[in-house]
């Protein structure tokens, strides 16, 4: 199932046309496309045995972010051997770095950046995990029970601010506006062959820039969930950006910066394609 956010509605993504699931479902789910994950088990329920209208056709960029207003949203760094290295950091042990990205940065799948004056912003596509049913203290292998679904993401990243200061200054360094574009959908992870083995790749102008598969992640979306659910509650709706494989801007010799005009476009394996392109200041 994919469900997503035409024009703030929720809807049903199938085969190419939108299924409106407050109009389909009589009232019983909200428009709202946040709401869904607080009432996720009973939404499944009905989406299986629902025989909705065929839906209507759209343009991807009436999209808007399929979880456009989570309580929490985790990122992870740190979380590819070879993004490690091109970072110049060890491979993490126990936890690996988490930081966050604010939820005024959310954006969907097709959008015009402005590009922070005076910055480096580079790009970091990701894999992002919708957490769909409360999870505290969840076993690894219980833990896929408490994802509603995944998307793509992009931890966009102004390198001047994050690395500035005392301490770096990472959650404002990723959370200038637009800098979490997601999408375009929320798949569920019973529409995957695997769903811990997807490839996601990001590209400049039609130039790859970052190529990887999921299940190079040193931490999974299971060990995650895990890993985070030990030390506090995780809420329906919220955001685990997992990392980025090797390949951005900030690990390049020379290093190498978005521009204006420049479109990236990031995909994963099985779920779709962000587009964004971007303006200067």
């Amino acid at each position: 199932m994919r469900i997503g956010n035409l024009g703030g509605r929720l809807v049903m993504v199938r085969d190419g046309r939108a299924v409106d699931v407050e109009r389909a479902s009589g009232g019983r789910f909200a428009a709202d496309p946040q709401a869904v994950y607080g009432d996720w088990d009973a939404f499944r329920d009905w989406a299986a045995s629902a025989e909705p209208p065929g839906g209507a056709t759209f343009d991807p960029a009436e999209l808007g972010a399929p979880v456009p207003a989570p309580r929490q949203v985790f990122a992870i760094g740190l979380n590819y051997r070879e993004h490690a290295a091109e970072s110049g950091f060890d491979v993490p042990e126990g936890l690996p770095p988490v930081f966050t990205k604010f939820a005024t940065s959310i954006t969907g799948p097709v959008t015009e950046v402005t590009l922070p004056p005076g910055g480096h912003t580079d790009w970091e596509v990701e894999l992002v995990a919708v957490i769909g049913r409360p999870a505290r203290d969840v076993a690894e292998d219980d833990a896929w029970d408490h994802v509603a679904g995944l998307t793509v993401g992009q931890d966009i990243s102004e390198r001047v601010t994050q690395l500035a200061g005392p301490a770096p200054q990472f959650s404002l360094g990723k959370s200038f506006p637009g800098f979490a574009p997601t999408g375009p959908w929320v798949v569920t992870p019973d529409e995957f062959d695997d769903p811990d083995d997807l490839e996601l790749t990001a590209a400049i102008n039609g130039e790859e820039v970052q190529k990887g598969r999921t299940r190079e992640l040193i931490f999974s979306v299971p060990l995650l969930v895990a890993r985070l659910s030990a030390v506090l509650p995780l809420l329906p709706g919220d955001l685990v950006f997992t990392g980025t494989p090797a390949g951005v801007g900030l690990g390049r010799s020379p290093q190498r910066w978005l521009a204006p005009g420049d479109e990236l476009v990031s995909r994963v394996e099985g779920i779709g394609e962000l587009r964004q392109r971007f303006a200067s200041a």
